[in-house]
């Protein structure tokens, strides 16, 4: 497991984003984890979150020429990369919404830089991928380009259908979907560790149910 992943879930752990128990899905799924990026809550969190980020997009190698953060995880998430993509020697543009369109002041939906070139969308997760279609809708109204999605974790489970919400996302929308850890990450961090060795059985578990990939 490389660098940024393992830093991702510890930091994860440490600020209590990734949980372990048992908790119950929106899809109705009962999930012995739960990841919530809403707690990350301090400068350092979003510095080393945000270094994880960046880490993660530069191995790929995705070309881009700005990014986009959906409202309202996206846009902290979004503003924080941008700052670690520049202690690493690229300055891109950041831009975000709103989720009403403003109608004083300076008007509008979007904030930040115009819309243009390759844009990359930063977010949490993708669950339904709700919020991500829309951001992909008001780039492309605006004659930019969706490049791709960078999220913190993929579930790596099974949607509708055999696919993934993140695999859904990209065949249906023709866009490529990075993430900085995954499943298969988590069950090779908890290994790794005697102190929460002890959720391993139900993860792989877990993944056998509802993994990509795997029967249902």
């Amino acid at each position: 497991m490389t660098d940024h992943r393992n830093r991702f879930l510890e930091l994860a752990c440490e600020a209590g984003a990734l949980g372990f128990g048992e908790f119950t899905l929106k899809s109705g799924r009962v999930s012995p984890y739960f990841f919530n990026a809403g707690k990350f809550q301090t400068g350092d969190h979003f510095r080393r979150l945000a270094a994880c980020y960046a880490d993660a997009l530069l191995e790929h190698g995705l070309p881009f020429d700005m990014l986009f953060g959906p409202a309202y995880k996206g846009i902290p998430l979004a503003t924080a990369v941008s700052i670690a993509l520049a202690d690493r020697g690229r300055d891109v543009a950041v831009a975000f919404n709103r989720k009403e369109t403003k109608t004083h002041g300076e008007g509008g939906q979007l904030i930040g830089a115009p819309l243009q070139g390759r844009v990359l969308i930063v977010d949490d997760v993708i669950t339904a991928g709700t919020a991500v279609r829309e951001s992909l809708a008001m780039i492309r109204a605006a004659n930019a380009t969706p490049c791709g999605v960078l999220i913190g974790l993929d579930r790596a489970e099974r949607g509708h259908d055999a696919r993934s919400a993140a695999q859904e996302l990209a065949d249906e929308e023709g866009v490529e979907v990075l993430a900085v850890a995954g499943l298969d990450d988590l069950l090779s961090y908890t290994g790794g560790r005697l102190d929460m060795s002890r959720h391993q059985a139900a993860l792989l578990d877990y993944r056998a149910r509802y993994g990509v990939g795997t029967a249902k």
